[in-house]
Order: structure tokens, then C-alpha cells, then sequence
């Protein structure tokens, strides 16, 4: 005689039965990750619906915001603890009964794969369905890269797993992910219904290794070649987007058992790469970098409207993403031919938009309606927050600061943009310091994901929590930093670009320098990007700094011979490249060398060549310094703070973890011996941080810092 399993009281898996279906619940919170204990429990489901008779179906649903996100990447690197993934996507897939999954929130990675093992699949509205493991460094490993193209096709299951994008759940049901779409939020009594329906239809266990996407094996080895030649230009120096195309090949050609025998290999190959481990470390730094003490200690001030002081690119942009979040904004301007100018700025962000068929032109007039200007300050009378971001000049933002102290209510959180100057400075001038916060954007503000949050002497915690809670609305990756010339990013760029410039006084074309930083997993090389962002900005700051530079360091003046000729780059159409007809890619230019070979004969340097590794080992290690230094002077709380800073405001190659991560990739004391011997030419530049020599002292690594906090 048939009894009820009893339902499963080990958390995170619970198993019972309504009626003849077998409803299994994932609770796992935050976001019912599969770990061991998650996989364990499936497992036992399965067995428990199969040793009862009375069981005609499984329904397998999460609980909480998701299905289930994923696997547990905190297992990633350790001893696997059976049963595997693999294995309990093989149970689910062998069950002899149907398994339907009613999905709600996230069914990503495993999650996804969780899914596609059952013989149906139901998604609500707010599902989120993704295969992104490649943002990790790693492969679908757990049937992903086999079931996914049988299911739906080679193009649209390659698309899904090399872009790493999640699709909402019409565009599962179009794409053939999923058999149903449900009605509501609540995805348990959809489920519950569709799986009864089934039964009572007698309809067949049905599973997806059988499923026959690949029937068109001519379009599908077309799709796949076009897709390696795709991803060979796009993910160049990635290591994971080619498995993903070698495993997905092994699903068009081989049997289904043999392709998972190779997409396990593959997928062990990536979770070895150290590609891997620099993008798992990326993951969880943007996650640490939330956690500032001032966000722990106060509640953040409220925000609802927004006030901008100076409408040029940076103060449009920030415009742009303020109004994105759905914040009204009131744009301050000299006069009303400037504040005409800021409007324009902003108009041509969604006008960009529309051309590219991206937003309606009734979406921009909604959007236009939170928009005004005005040339008084009294205008920001009401608001909650204020950014100011006027020319880079002391006098200049005091002034605007003064004008704020006079008109905005109390409370209001009054920040400025700047990107080198004292903030405690400013702060200083005005009635309330406590109010005053650093929030530097980067260009362009609307784009860029930084957001440095930088946090003056006098703030109060609940003004710098509120910073970080402004980055949340705006969807921007926050960093906490302290007062100093330049910041964290800026200060450090400060260093590294120093060492470009002296390697290319010593020998080294610039082309050549953008060129070997290109290769290492940069979009640009510094040149190249003091192009794009005006080779004047520099100049401007050099001579800010002129009379306080000591006379003893070594100084390049090749961009100051450049930028006096009024070569500022891309806008004036020559910097270090030539533009020709506002061309976006620079040209080499003799007249640039011309202006290097005289500069290396006035400063009497002995030219020499270098090779490719000879830059970046000095590139890195003026980077890596700089940084070590500004943790050691608690600038950045810890060096992940300085990782995900490059990552999100520099190019920094994500894969490579962040200047911190790859210098204990690469071993701290190798860093520290180049430095040395670096040193031996230049001391006064190549000093080494007291933290580097200090960690290699004890045989320590920058990630020992990152968990002491």
C-alpha cells in the first residue's frame, strides 16, 4: 500500500505532496542558491516521488524572490561535495514521472539548467532566465551548453550564453525555453494547475536531451562558425567564450552523453583558469564595496528631487542619470544662453536614444517634464539633493558653494563633482560642513558605472549613506574614498601615467605603449584615452600643481609641447593621434614623434627599446604601488576598493580581477623586485609602499586585507 512521504524537514529542500503532485520547495535564502545541501534535497525529492506510487508529478518551485539563482560560487575552487550538479540535473531528467518547474524571479545559471532538466516549464511574468556563467569565467557545467541548443537551437543558445543576458519571460516562451507562460506573480498555484493538467492529459515524461533544436544541423553549423568569428574579434584574450562555443559544437555533432562528458572538461579547464578566479573575485568586490562603515552606522537622508549646478557634459550627464532613476531635476546655469546649452546637452542624450530606436519621443517628453532650469540658486530651495559640477577651480566652487549654504533647505545633501580638489576645503568655507559630500561621476556620467563617494572630515554618516543610496537609485557601482589629491582613481592614474610618460621620453612610442596595454585587456591605452578626454584637463592640472612639484622629480613635458600647440585631441581633431574629419580611431602622427625625438635630445636621454612585457611590468607596478599606498594611507578602506574602482571607472580587464588581485596573481614580492630594480634608476619615482614591503615581509597578500575587514 502506497503511503505519503513524509514531508522533508532538513531546510533547505521540503517535499509534499497536493494531491497526486509531488511539490517540491527550494528555500535557501537570500536567493536559493544551489548549494550542497540544496542538491541533496532535490535528489531526495526525486526519490521520494519515485518510491510512491501515489505520485503521479513533481512540481519543483522556489521560495522567496526566486527560483533559484545559481550555484553557490563560494564552492567554486573547493572539493565538490556529491551529489554534483550534473548529477542531480540527471536525476530530475530520469525521473519517470513528469517534473514541471514553475519559475518566478531568477532561474539563472544551474538555476536555468535546473530548469531545463524538468520535462516542462511554466514562468510567470516576473521571471529572469539566463545562462551568464560566462561573466564569471566559467561555461554552463551542468547540462547548459547540451540541453540549451537542443531545446531551442544553436543561435539563440549561443547568444544566451556568450552575452551572459538574462530574458524575461514572453521572450522565454518565444524562444521555446519554456511551454507556458503564467498568469500573476504567485508561480506555486500556476505550477500546481499546470502540472495537474498534465497528468490528468496523461501527458509523457519528455525530456530535453531528446528535444530536437538541432534539426537543422546546416543553419546551426553556420550559426556556430559565426559565432567564433564573432567571438575571436569581441572577447579577445577571454577564455571562456570559446569553451562555450567548443561545447555547444559537441551538442550539434556528438551524442548527448559524450557532450556532457566534454562540456565537464571544459568547464573544469575554466574553473582552473585564473581568468576564473580574477572574475569571481570581481563579483564579490562589487558586493564588499557597499558595505562602508557610514552605511552601517545611519540611515540615509531622503531623496526624492535633485538639483545640478552647471550644464556642461559632466553636469548633463549627471542630469541624465539622475532623471533615468525618475528624479525631477533642476538644472542651475550662469545665464540662459549657457542653460539653453545644458538642456541641449541633455535633449541630445534622448535624442541618441530615439535615433537608435531605443525610446519613443513620448518617452523623452515624460522624461523632458522632470527637467527644468533656471540662472537663480533659488530655484534649488526645495531640493534633497544638490551636485555641483562647475570648472575644475577652487575659487570658482566656492562660489557655488556659498550661493548653496545661502538657498538650500536644511538637510540637504549639497556634493560636489570635483576630481582632485580638497573637499575639506571647500566644506570649510561654508555654515554646514556636516553636509557637505564628494560625488565623482565619470564620464560620461550617465554611462559610467563608478560613482566615488568621497567622504571629507566633517560629514555627517547619514550624508555619505545617503551618496551610497543615490549610486543604488542610479543603478552605480559606489566606492567609498578618502580626501587626497585625485582620490583613489585619479590619484593612482596620476602615477601610472607618469611611468607611460617616462617610458615613452626613454624609447617607447606612445603607440607602442597603448598598443601593449590594449593587449593586456585594456579598451584603450593611457594616450589614447587622454585624447578622448581632452589632453587640456591634464594640462590644466599640471600647472595647478607646477609651483608645489618637487624640483628633484623627474618631469615629461611632451604633453605640455602638444597641448601648446592646441592639440587637445579628439574635439580639436589631433592630440597624440590624428582625427581627420572628427574620426572616432586615431591615426599615428609623424609630427607627434617629431615632437618626442626633440624632447628625448633636449632632456639628453639615451634612447633604448623595450619589449612589450617591459611596459606593462612598469605600467602595472607604478599601478600597483600607488595603489598599495593608497590603502596604506586609508584612502581606499581595503585594496578591493581600489579593484573594483579600476574595473568599473578605468577599463581595467575584469578578467584580471583589478590591479590589486593581479599583483597577488602575479606574487607581491615579483612586484616589489621590479620596483627595486626600477629604482635603481629613478628612486625618488619607484619608492616602494611601506604595505607592499611590509606584506611581503610577513608573506602576505592584498586578499588577506580584504577579509581583516
Amino acid at each position: 500500500m502506497a503511503t505519503t512521504p513524509t514531508p522533508s524537514t532538513s531546510e533547505p529542500v521540503t517535499f509534499q505532496r497536493d494531491a497526486n503532485v509531488l511539490v517540491v520547495t527550494i528555500d535557501n535564502p537570500p536567493v536559493n542558491a544551489l548549494g550542497v545541501d540544496v542538491r541533496r534535497g532535490l535528489v531526495a525529492a526525486i526519490d521520494a516521488a519515485e518510491a510512491d506510487s501515489d505520485v503521479a508529478a513533481v512540481l519543483i518551485v522556489g521560495a522567496g524572490r526566486n527560483f533559484i539563482a545559481g550555484a553557490d560560487i563560494r564552492e567554486f575552487g573547493k572539493t565538490p561535495q556529491p551529489p554534483s550538479l550534473p548529477e542531480v540535473c540527471g536525476r530530475i531528467e530520469n525521473c519517470s514521472k513528469p517534473v514541471v518547474a514553475a519559475i518566478h524571479g531568477a532561474a539563472l545559471g544551474g538555476g536555468l539548467e535546473i530548469a531545463l532538466s524538468a520535462h516542462y516549464r511554466l514562468a510567470v511574468a516576473s521571471a529572469k532566465l539566463g545562462l551568464p556563467e560566462v561573466q564569471l569565467g566559467l561555461l554552463p557545467g551542468s547540462g547548459g551548453t547540451q540541453r540549451a541548443p537542443r531545446l531551442i537551437g544553436v543561435k539563440p543558445a549561443l547568444e544566451l550564453m556568450l552575452s551572459g543576458r538574462h530574458t524575461g519571460a514572453k521572450e522565454a516562451l518565444s524562444l521555446g525555453l519554456i511551454d507556458r507562460l503564467g498568469e500573476g506573480t504567485d508561480a506555486l498555484p500556476q505550477g500546481l494547475a499546470y502540472a495537474k493538467e498534465l497528468v490528468a492529459a496523461k501527458a509523457p515524461v519528455r525530456r530535453t536531451r531528446d528535444a530536437q533544436g538541432l534539426a537543422d544541423t546546416e543553419a546551426s553549423r553556420a550559426a556556430l562558425e559565426a559565432a567564433r568569428a564573432d567571438t575571436a574579434k569581441k572577447s579577445r584574450g577571454l577564455f571562456s567564450p570559446m569553451k562555450i562555443i567548443e561545447a555547444v559544437e559537441a551538442a550539434l555533432t556528438q551524442p548527448f552523453d559524450e557532450g556532457m562528458a566534454l562540456e565537464r572538461k571544459l568547464f573544469l579547464q575554466c574553473i582552473d583558469s585564473p581568468q576564473r578566479a580574477g572574475l569571481i573575485h570581481a563579483f564579490f568586490a562589487e558586493r564588499e564595496v557597499l558595505k562602508a562603515p557610514e552605511t552601517k552606522a545611519a540611515k540615509p537622508r531622503p531623496l526624492e528631487s535633485a538639483g545640478i549646478v552647471g550644464g556642461g557634459t559632466m553636469g548633463a550627464g549627471i542630469a541624465v542619470a539622475m532623471l533615468d532613476a525618475g528624479m525631477p531635476v533642476t538644472m542651475i546655469e550662469r545665464d540662459e544662453p549657457s542653460l539653453a546649452r545644458g538642456r541641449a546637452h541633455v535633449e541630445k542624450v534622448y535624442d541618441g536614444l530615439i535615433q537608435k530606436g531605443r525610446m519613443t519621443a513620448e518617452a523623452k517628453a515624460a522624461v523632458m517634464a522632470r527637467f527644468s532650469g533656471s540662472t537663480s540658486y533659488d530655484a534649488l530651495a526645495k531640493v534633497d539633493i544638490v551636485v555641483e559640477a562647475v570648472f575644475e577651480e577652487m575659487g570658482v566652487k566656492k562660489a557655488v558653494f556659498a550661493e548653496l549654504d545661502r538657498v538650500c533647505k536644511p538637510g540637504a545633501v549639497l556634493a560636489t563633482n570635483t576630481s582632485y580638489l580638497d573637499i575639506d576645503e571647500i566644506a570649510a568655507s561654508i555654515s554646514r560642513p556636516a553636509d557637505v559630500v564628494g560625488l565623482h561621476f565619470f564620464s560620461p556620467a550617465n554611462i559610467m558605472k563608478l560613482l566615488e563617494i568621497v567622504v571629507p572630515g566633517k560629514v555627517s554618516a547619514d550624508v555619505v549613506a545617503t551618496g551610497f543610496e543615490l549610486a543604488k537609485k542610479l543603478k552605480k557601482v559606489p566606492v567609498r574614498a578618502g580626501v587626497c589629491d585625485g582620490f583613489i582613481g585619479n590619484r593612482i592614474l596620476a602615477v601610472y601615467r607618469q611611468a607611460a610618460d617616462h617610458m615613452m621620453e626613454d624609447g617607447a612610442s606612445p603607440y607602442q605603449i597603448d598598443k601593449a596595454v590594449r593587449d593586456f585587456g585594456y579598451p584603450m591605452g593611457p594616450f589614447q584615452v587622454s585624447d578622448l578626454a581632452g589632453g587640456d584637463i591634464g594640462w590644466a592640472t599640471r600647472k595647478r600643481k607646477a609651483a608645489t612639484r618637487d624640483p628633484k622629480a623627474r618631469y615629461v613635458q611632451i604633453a605640455d609641447r602638444i597641448c601648446e600647440r592646441g592639440w587637445f585631441g579628439q574635439k580639436t581633431q589631433r592630440g597624440y593621434y590624428l582625427y581627420p574629419e572628427g574620426a572616432r580611431t586615431g591615426t599615428d602622427d609623424p609630427e607627434v614623434l617629431a615632437i618626442i625625438d626633440a624632447e628625448r635630445q633636449r632632456a639628453g636621454i639615451a634612447t633604448r627599446n623595450f619589449t612589450d612585457d617591459e611596459i606593462m611590468r612598469r605600467y602595472m607596478a607604478a599601478m600597483i604601488n600607488e595603489g598599495a599606498n593608497v590603502v596604506h594611507q586609508r584612502i581606499a578602506l581595503r585594496p578591493l576598493d581600489v579593484d573594483v574602482t579600476f574595473l568599473y571607472g578605468y577599463g581595467f580587464p575584469r578578467h584580471r580581477g583589478g590591479p590589486m588581485k593581479y599583483a597577488d596573481t602575479v606574487g607581491l614580492a615579483n612586484v616589489l623586485a621590479d620596483i627595486r630594480e626600477f629604482a635603481k634608476q629613478d628612486p625618488l619615482f619607484w619608492k616602494p609602499s611601506p604595505l607592499l614591503v611590509e606584506l611581503v615581509e610577513r608573506g602576505a597578500d592584498f586578499a588577506s586585507l580584504n577579509q581583516s575587514e
